[in-house]
Parts: C-alpha cells; structure tokens; sequence
C-alpha cells in the first residue's frame, strides 16, 4: 500500500510524492504561537506581512513544495486577499494561545477560542483509500484551502496534546517578561523556564537581589552592593545549569 496526497482546494485532485509529510509536533506547533511574544515585556509580532505567514507555513512543511497553489500566492501579493489570509493565521494563533493557556492554569479556555480552534479544525486533511495499478494507495484529500488546511494540522496538534495524557507538559515560562509557550520534555517534567540560561537565570537574580534589599533592610547595610552585586550580574550570564530548576 502506498501513501500519496490528493489537493481538492479547487475542486480538482492532484497527485504528489507519497515521500512527503505534513505533521506537525508540538515543538514545532507552539513555535507557531510564540510568533506573537514578548521581549522584555514588550509584545513583537514576527508574523509582520502575509508572505511571513506563508513562509512560516512552508518553513515548517505545512504547506506543498514546488509552485505555489493560487490561494496561497495571494499571500504574496498586496491586496485585501492577503491581508484577510493573516488576519485568519492571527485569529487562529490567538485562540490558540487561549488554549494553552486555559489548560496551563487549569481552567477553561474562552468560548470565542474554542469555536475558532474548532472551526478551524474542520478544514484538515481527509483519508482516503485509491485503487492503483498494484492493488490500493492509501491517499489525504486537503478539504478546503491550502491556508485552512495548515492551520487545521496547527490547531489539531495543540488540541491533542492540550487534551491528551501529556497536557501537563505544556507550559508557559515563569517569566512574565517572557510567556513564551513550550513542551517540557526533561525528565522530572519540573522545567519553568523556556530556557535556563536566559529568563531561568534573570529570575534566579532577581530572587538573589531581593533576598539581598530584605537583609540590608533587616540590619541597616542597605543590602551591601558592590562584590554580591556583582556575582548576581555574573549569575545572569552564567548557562549550562539544569532545566528543572
């Protein structure tokens, strides 16, 4: 048996290379979300244009190689296709966001989310089985567009693992200057921080920092700056410590 794909966006079907794929993993899903993060506490969007969008999408295998299906070139050229096409991907990013969160904190997400995920989940991939000239293909006909199609295969992924067996795996990080979403895949399943030598080790001075300005109130020292000042401003440059802290 073989394993091809079929395109229906417009009402035809063609033929692909069984050779490719379009799964997502997690890692790969919630990168999609922290397009949208915060850098010092400040909100950036890395999904500026259409085409970053689009070449998001085609990065990361959700979308075919080779020549662009028409509703996806759109992205690629200034008009209020295009604009609408983003506009679509932030939707879905955002409700996205909502549900990792909501599962993160215990809670249920916002009604608006969860109708977009779902929504957006009825435009994935359909199988079907094909007679071929040896016996059967086992084909995935794209139902809709080829942008509803990849962001179906998105909101899926999240919706499995926010639902299934691993969702206290999915985190947010400690830090609030940071929210970047991750899947804690360490061992102990303990981790916080996206990663350690960064927000891990700024937490960590900061902590240090506070723990100095309560002694120095305590007896009158002001919190002694100069040499445990210094080794906390080190602290914060120093990586490699484990992630469970």
């Amino acid at each position: 048996m073989r394993v091809t794909c079929q395109q229906a966006y417009g009402g035809y079907a063609m033929q692909f290379s069984p050779h490719h794929s379009h799964d997502i993993d997690i890692d790969a899903a919630l990168d999609f979300i922290d397009t949208l993060d915060l850098e010092r506490g400040d909100l950036v969007d890395h999904l500026k244009q259409p085409s970053d969008a689009l070449h998001w999408l085609r990065d990361h295998g959700l979308v075919h190689p080779g020549p662009l299906d028409p509703a996806l070139l759109r992205l690629t050229r200034r008009g209020a296709a295009a604009e609408n096409g983003l506009a679509r991907v932030r939707e879905v990013r955002a409700a996205l966001r909502e549900i990792v969160d909501a599962t993160v904190e215990q809670r249920p997400p916002a009604r608006p989310a969860l109708d977009t995920v779902n929504r957006a989940m009825r435009a994935h991939q359909r199988l079907v089985l094909v007679a071929g000239p040896d016996g059967v293909s086992l084909d995935h006909r794209h139902v809709g567009d080829p942008l509803g199609d990849a962001l179906a295969r998105i909101a899926e992924r999240v919706s499995r693992e926010g639902s299934g067996d691993r969702s206290e795996r999915l985190r947010v990080c400690a830090n609030p200057e940071c929210r970047w979403a991750f899947f804690d895949s360490s061992r102990t399943g303990r981790r916080r921080w996206c990663d350690m030598a960064t927000c891990g080790n700024r937490a960590k001075a900061s902590r240090h920092r506070a723990r100095l300005r309560a002694a120095g109130a305590e007896d009158g020292s002001g919190g002694e700056p100069g040499a445990r000042e210094g080794w906390t401003d080190g602290l914060e440059a120093s990586a490699g410590q484990s992630l469970d802290a």
